[in-house]
């Protein structure tokens, strides 16, 4: 899978995004003919990737042109952090190697190679476009095969219900809260005075999709403006800013929210995260959770025999199967 990510990354996520607009297709089906359902689909999640990737593109694009006009400030931030070693005693040499080591240029294309990664889920769009395509146009029937593939295997088909659902309902939580913490956000850091409060706004919108630590990403760019805007108490205060709201409502609530939504411990979604960050790359940081419930519904739920594993990987108490 490793091996396969730059395919198997892509082919998820669309995966994720037909599943996602299913509900909207069977609605729409009510409606109008199964070929015009289908198109809307298409559009629908078209352009949402589009926005999506503009968001990214914009995020690094203004912080990038931000950046610059701060020179004068950076230079001070770091003369005053080389006068403060040199007061505590530090060698001489080590701050030399200490102040060279900072540059604002550098320091841009690390913010910009850090939101790169990011806009690594809508790289390859013509990939993604045509799999959501050929997912969207496969989706008309593919209930009805369905169907029929449960009177062979009807608890491989109920997993793959229950992955449907749970990743639905792990995206709707997340987005719900997500919002959330954009508006926050995107208040105090105008009460505070930090440039750019909505971008970064969006931006913690973004990276609540990834679980647990998705709001230290999002943090980065506000916290580095806000001390060269207004200096390390500035920078303290956005800091404090994102601990009270981000921390609380991402680290703590959100992830026994979704725990108790999709079935998950709240330490599994968090190995979840380096896992498949580790085999995929940064697109496994959004999808952890999706392949996470995809992975228990093939290896866990489908299995009678596994089964047992359910409470061990569970927030909730799972109702006992009967003695066969």
């Amino acid at each position: 899978m490793r091996a396969a990510a730059d395919i198997l990354a892509p082919a998820f996520f669309a995966l994720i995004l037909t599943v996602l607009a299913h509900p909207l297709r069977r609605w729409l089906n009510r409606w109008m003919p199964s070929w015009a359902s289908s198109a809307v689909c298409i559009a629908t999640v078209y352009l949402g990737i589009v926005l999506l990737a503009l968001a990214l593109v914009v995020s690094a694009a203004r912080f990038a042109a931000l950046l610059p006009e701060y020179t004068d400030e950076f230079h001070k931030r770091v003369d005053d952090a080389v006068a403060w070693l040199s007061d505590a005693g530090v060698d001489q040499k080590q701050i030399d190697a200490v102040a060279s080591s900072f540059d604002l240029g550098q320091l841009g294309g690390f913010i910009a190679d850090l939101l790169g990664e990011l806009l690594g889920l809508v790289s390859n769009l013509f990939f993604i476009f045509a799999l959501v395509l050929f997912m969207t146009v496969d989706g008309s029937s593919f209930p009805r095969q369905l169907e029929r593939a449960r009177g062979y295997k009807p608890a491989i088909v109920d997993s793959i219900d229950d992955f449907a659902h749970g990743t639905r309902r792990y995206l709707g939580v997340s987005t719900v809260f997500g919002l959330i913490v954009a508006v926050l956000d995107s208040i105090a850091l105008a009460l505070l005075g930090v440039p750019l409060p909505l971008l970064w706004g969006l931006l913690a919108f973004i990276t609540n999709y990834i679980p647990n630590i998705g709001f230290i990403i999002g943090l980065i760019p506000p916290a580095i403006l806000a001390l060269l805007e207004g200096g390390p108490s500035l920078m303290l205060a956005v800091i404090a800013v994102y601990c009270v709201l981000n921390v609380v409502i991402q680290s703590v609530i959100q992830p026994k929210v979704v725990g108790d939504a999709v079935g998950l411990s709240t330490t599994l979604s968090f190995f979840s995260l380096v896992f498949w960050t580790w085999v995929i790359g940064p697109l496994g940081a959004l999808l952890a959770i999706p392949l996470t419930l995809f992975t228990k519904a093939v290896l866990v739920d489908a299995d009678p025999t596994t089964r047992w594993v359910r409470p061990l990987i569970s927030n909730k108490d799972e109702p006992e199967d009967s003695p066969a």
